[in-house]
């Protein structure tokens, strides 16, 4: 990490759970941005590392092919005998959902973990956003996880065991941090909702879901701006960097992954429409998240 990122104090932890081998896992997003010789993963490639960890079958998608293909070859290259598919899917299509999980069932005849990993911000406050940028941040934010689960859900009804449902969502759900970007803070306060619903409706079904929360993550995409050749990239980062996390580190893909992975496993089979906030202590601070005022919009 760069010398003004205060790094973990400690190597992650990649537990196992015994209930987990030869389960079927679907995950969006599952690629990153960033350089082909990094080691850093973002959340979705962290979360699809762990499962690969615990026996998990995956089956993942990214609007970029390549950057799917990315993923899966670091992890073949760790877990040899992995039972891993990726293709390209935009979830802001129905019929590329539709496509998506069709693929996935004819592999596998069944889906028990869904992961919802999928999400970008744009800049704007109420009255500078544009309609056209609201409701393309809507559609991508909100509306791609009532399509997973729209073509998910009756599937895991069918399914004796159930499954388990997990949504990213984010801390601007819960409170301003100084960044405007009111589409997708409001798209994610309404995956909440539609997590804790969702979760009370099918909990009968042995269906349960919850949502994972992430605060300030040190991601590929950070540290493509950190390492970038363009002045404003890198204050950017910086200003990311600059944080005011009480535990005076950022958190990582594997931070998140572990959330995600314990909500997806039985060690969690009594957690149902919960919110699981992966923050570092920062939305019960004073600060606002930045130490500065706006940060540009590809964050």
């Amino acid at each position: 990490m760069p010398p003004n990122q205060t790094s973990p104090p400690h190597p992650p932890i990649f537990p196992t759970y015994p209930d987990l081998p030869n389960r079927v896992a679907l995950i969006t997003g599952i690629g990153q941005v960033g350089s082909p010789t990094s080691t850093t993963w973002g959340n979705g490639a962290a979360t699809a590392r762990l499962l690969a960890h615990n026996g998990v079958k995956i089956f993942g998608c990214d609007l970029s092919l390549s950057a799917a293909e990315r993923t899966r070859s670091r992890l073949l290259s760790e877990f040899p005998s992995l039972d891993m598919t990726v293709m390209a899917a935009d979830v802001t299509s129905p019929s590329s959902v539709q496509a998506f999980v069709a693929a996935a069932m004819a592999k596998h005849n069944r889906i028990d973990i869904l992961i919802n990993n999928v999400g970008m911000t744009a800049p704007g406050s109420p009255s500078t956003m544009s309609e056209e940028t609201w409701t393309s941040q809507i559609d991508l934010n909100l509306h791609s996880v009532y399509r997973l689960c729209h073509a998910v859900l009756p599937i895991m009804e069918a399914q004796p065991t159930g499954g388990s449902i997990i949504n990213n969502a984010s801390i601007t759900a819960l409170r301003y941090i100084g960044k405007p970007q009111i589409a997708y803070a409001s798209a994610k306060a309404a995956v909440l909702q539609f997590t804790r619903a969702t979760g009370a409706m099918y909990a009968a079904k042995h269906i349960r879901c919850n949502a994972v929360v992430p605060g300030l993550m040190y991601t590929p995409l950070v540290e493509n701006l950190a390492n970038s050749e363009k002045a404003e990239d890198r204050e950017v980062a910086g200003r990311i960097m600059g944080h005011n996390v009480p535990m005076e580190w950022m958190g990582t893909g594997e931070d998140v992954a572990n959330a995600v992975v314990w909500l997806a496993s039985g060690a969690s089979r009594y957690v149902t429409s919960q919110t699981l906030v992966v923050d570092g202590g920062i939305t019960e601070s004073t600060g606002t998240g930045f130490g500065v005022g706006e940060v540009k919009s590809r964050l």
